[in-house]
């Protein structure tokens, strides 16, 4: 590989864009975004289009996925370099990321989100015209099963580390956001060697508080989840810290206002309240006669 192969690149960024460690790439990607400064204030529009041609049509067209990691690593940093003017290549940029969405290797797939994550945070409202492609590549992305596989599959999962981050983002007020956090509840509540009715005082208030969302999705989903921790309290008690959300289930038990919210917001059948009311009760009876 001779320099001129890849220029503007050097031989050196293209070697350390398409390294396994991801360090290196961010180097490389950094001294990308350096070079495209410079290219912009002084108006090479040639050498910039040059350089996406490089990074999305010569390094994007190898079947390593490091060196596909590493040209997406590229384009994003060449959409930060650029800035606002990236808005002028979106088209070069956005369709190289967008294929990679479709590759069979899953760093390279998470990779690009990442890399779209960063154009598209740049060009904002600029990128509407491109949205078309973006939702299915994104709507395909959110059905893949594989980083939750990944997680149910590995005996190395650190559920400790992981309920905080969980716990941070379960107050949420965005609809979609709230989505992704029930689900990865739901999927590690259903995992047989994840014991996570132990953590269930660290997320409770936030379930409950979900339990007023406008969204009837999020409210059902919500409710599944929590008649899903019930069964597990009712078959072992012993696995929960009724002391540890004893304070949360009081507040909540002598509270009616999430459950007026939903009722005023959503027209719901009694029977719906009344469930969301028998939920609280139990757990709520249930931490009384254990802690009693």
């Amino acid at each position: 590989m001779s320099e001129r192969d890849y220029a503007p690149l050097s031989n050196a960024c293209v070697r350390g864009l398409c390294d396994k460690i991801y360090d290196k790439r961010k180097f490389a990607g950094v001294e990308i975004e350096k070079m495209v400064k410079d290219f912009s204030d002084a108006n090479n529009t040639s050498q910039i289009k040059r350089l996406i041609r490089v990074l999305g049509q010569d390094l994007m067209s190898s079947t390593n996925p490091n060196v596909k990691n590493g040209a997406l690593m590229g384009l994003s940093s060449v959409a930060v370099g650029l800035g606002k003017g990236c808005v002028n290549y979106l088209s070069e940029l956005i369709h190289p990321i967008l294929a990679c969405f479709s590759e069979s290797e899953s760093r390279v797939r998470y990779q690009a989100a990442e890399a779209l994550f960063n154009v598209l945070k740049i060009a904002r409202g600029e990128a509407l015209a491109h949205f078309p492609p973006v939702f299915e590549a994104l709507a395909r992305l959110a059905a893949d099963p594989e980083p939750q596989d990944i997680v149910t599959e590995s005996s190395s999962f650190d559920l400790a580390a992981f309920v905080p981050m969980l716990r941070e983002r379960i107050y949420t007020r965005n609809a979609f956001a709230r989505q992704f956090v029930v689900s990865w509840v739901s999927v590690l509540d259903a995992v047989p060697d994840i014991e996570l009715v132990g953590y269930l005082p660290e997320l409770l208030d936030g379930l409950f508080k979900m339990l007023d969302d406008p969204n009837p999705e999020i409210r059902r989903m919500c409710d599944v989840q929590l008649n899903e921790f019930l069964r597990s309290i009712k078959k072992d008690p012993s696995k929960v810290d009724f002391q540890a959300m004893i304070n949360v289930l009081i507040t909540h038990a002598q509270s009616p206002e999430e459950l007026l919210q939903v009722r005023v917001r959503t027209p719901l059948p009694e029977a719906a309240v009344t469930d969301c009311r028998r939920s609280i009760a139990i757990i709520y009876d249930l931490s009384i006669r254990f802690l009693l």
